[in-house]
């Protein structure tokens, strides 16, 4: 039995750099109205669903701004900016590892906090929703990051062990999450999570286009040798 069982993927700020697009999205449209917004404010939230997000900025924004829009306003010139900047691309180095895998036969998910809806459109956006054999998004499970569920239920639906599956993360909810389904981690920091604290990785690189087959074999044939979280 190969030691490399599946890959999975998050999708923010790995597969696609939707987290610019938010923080930029939000730090225009504040700047428009007079106010500011920082990435220091932005960073520690990302990798963490929170019900109201849109409506907590808003607020934000109007506390900020002597002049601020009612929320229609602001939800729509927000999704303006978001997709004028928003690329039709994949990050650095992800097609290209998405292709090397599925040429050997590796099965590949997407396990993501964020909504179905957002992770469809966005796949599609970036041309690589057909090499995903599941797609498991918070809408699916019970609980988001960093709760182990998103991984467990890609796990299930490839039919692989989790601890012989490697997952490849950008955030600390992530990293949390993937190491509490038993599976092996890859951190590749985004600009907006280099702060976070990615020690529990097995792995970090500074772009997908440093990692390889071989060396995602070889971190899942470590990974499965040793003791797991809540393993013995």
């Amino acid at each position: 039995m190969p030691s490399l069982a599946a890959v999975v993927f998050d999708f923010d700020g790995v597969i696609m750099d939707s987290e610019t697009l938010e923080f930029e999205s939000h730090r225009r449209v504040f700047e428009q109205y007079g106010a500011s917004l920082t990435t220091g404010e932005w960073c520690h939230q990302i990798g963490i669903w929170t019900e109201g997000q849109n409506e907590f900025w808003f607020r934000e924004l109007c506390g900020r701004s002597s002049r601020p829009p009612d929320v229609a306003t602001f939800l729509a010139a927000k999704r303006r900016v978001f997709d004028e900047i928003a690329p039709r691309a994949p990050m650095r180095g992800i097609l290209d590892l998405l292709r090397q895998l599925t040429a050997a036969g590796i099965p590949l998910a997407i396990a993501s906090s964020s909504t179905t809806a957002w992770v469809s459109r966005a796949t599609e956006r970036v041309g690589v929703k057909e090499l995903f054999a599941a797609i498991v998004t918070g809408d699916d499970v019970e609980r988001r990051k960093p709760a182990p569920d998103v991984y467990l239920e890609a796990a299930r639906q490839l039919g692989v062990d989790p601890a012989l599956a490697v997952a490849i993360e950008d955030s600390a909810p992530g990293i949390a999450a993937a190491r509490a389904a038993g599976m092996a981690t890859v951190a590749i920091p985004h600009w907006l999570t280099e702060g976070h604290d990615l020690s529990g990785a097995d792995l970090r690189v500074a772009h997908a286009g440093e990692l390889t087959l071989a060396r995602l074999e070889e971190l899942a044939g470590r990974a499965s040798t040793a003791p797991r979280p809540g393993k013995q």
